[in-house]
């Protein structure tokens, strides 16, 4: 059985975190770049992310509130987006205003999937065309990793879950037992009638099996007697 520090370790770096540690690990990879975006996708329509800078923050807003730009677009095609200079680029008007508004003539978006997951990065520079080399070598290695790494930590958690929803069911077990003895005490059923009509309790009420088995054995069965009988007549 995993010890609760091992069951926290996973958790202790968010997905928000992985990406923050990605944006800034690929500008020390590149550098002609100025600064980094890198986002996520991981379950449902709303994508997340981190900038190694306040002023590009709005680059990766403004692309996913309207859908266009690098990021959108190089997940579209899964494939790197170069811009290689933004005062002679036609494509994505809004972005494009808003990044030369901050500075940045040149960028490009690295898309990574894996299981599920959807992550991009995207680096920007001062200087046109000054990012060529940054869609290989160490940049991408990064992206995969974190990419590889997020599905670790996902798949992980999704396994804690499930540990933990049997130590609850192996828990409750015992009590339902009893709960059962005590059905077929009163109702003179077998062992599958017993716990059918302590499930049949259970989804009436709205309320856990484990819940119901409880009240059972605290009463003992006592008052039941005729709810629990009405349970097994034929409708």
């Amino acid at each position: 059985m995993l010890s609760e520090p091992e069951r926290q370790r996973p958790q202790s770096v968010s997905p928000v975190g992985r990406l923050s540690r990605l944006a800034e690990q690929s500008v020390r990879c590149a550098p002609a770049s100025c600064g980094a975006v890198a986002t996520i996708a991981d379950s449902g329509p709303e994508r997340r992310f981190a900038a190694t800078h306040p002023d590009l923050a709005p680059l990766a807003g403004v692309q996913l509130d309207c859908g266009e730009g690098p990021i959108p677009t190089a997940l579209d095609v899964g494939a790197p987006v170069d811009t290689e200079d933004l005062l002679t680029e036609r494509r994505w008007p809004g972005y494009r205003a808003l990044a030369l508004e901050s500075g940045v003539r040149s960028s490009v978006t690295l898309p990574f999937r894996r299981s599920g997951i959807e992550v991009t990065l995207s680096l920007y520079s001062f200087r046109p065309g000054s990012l060529d080399d940054a869609v290989c070598g160490p940049v991408r290695i990064l992206g995969e990793e974190t990419t590889a790494g997020l599905v670790r930590d996902r798949r992980y958690r999704a396994a804690l879950a499930e540990v933990e929803q049997l130590e609850t069911a192996l828990r409750s077990r015992p009590v339902i037992d009893q709960a059962s003895g005590i059905v077929m005490h009163v109702l003179g059923c077998g062992v599958e009638e017993a716990f059918a009509v302590l499930r049949t309790v259970s989804q009436h009420a709205n309320r856990k099996l484990s819940e119901v088995a409880e009240g059972v054995v605290r009463t003992k069965g006592r008052g039941l007697e005729d709810e629990l009988a009405a349970l097994t007549r034929p409708t």
